[in-house]
């Protein structure tokens, strides 16, 4: 046996070992119970609109049933119109409370909550 056919066997019984082995993935699947913990947490559709983007146009406030009060925002980047009650939800933020010239909302981010309020802009008196 030459150095050749030493050299040939050898190449053939390394290509078979590669062959032999395999590789192997660990696949997850989540099924039921608990979230996913490898999806984002905020989806694109629930994230808009922020406070930041809203300004508060108008209020109709009811001073004998303040659930029928009314307020009428708007989305700056998108020109949307909202018309909210206390309890409505948009995007992340819940109507809380609708007073005479602000509106309270609370902000559900990542399990936690905070308030914020938006308020009308003052009245400018024309000469």
């Amino acid at each position: 046996m030459g150095p050749a056919i030493a050299g040939a066997q050898q190449h053939d019984s390394a290509a078979a070992s590669l062959q032999a082995a395999s590789l192997q993935r660990e696949v997850f699947a989540y099924e039921g119970g608990g979230r996913d913990p490898f999806m984002s947490l905020l989806k694109s559709g629930d994230v808009r609109p922020l406070i930041s983007d809203l300004k508060l146009t108008t209020i109709v406030y009811d001073g004998r049933f303040a659930a029928r009060s009314v307020a009428v925002l708007r989305d700056v980047t998108n020109r949307r119109i909202y018309r909210v009650k206390a309890g409505d939800i948009v995007g992340r933020l819940k109507v809380t409370q609708i007073r005479p010239r602000e509106v309270v909302f609370t902000v559900q981010e990542f399990g936690f909550e905070r308030q914020e309020t938006l308020s009308l802009a003052k009245q400018e008196e024309t000469p």
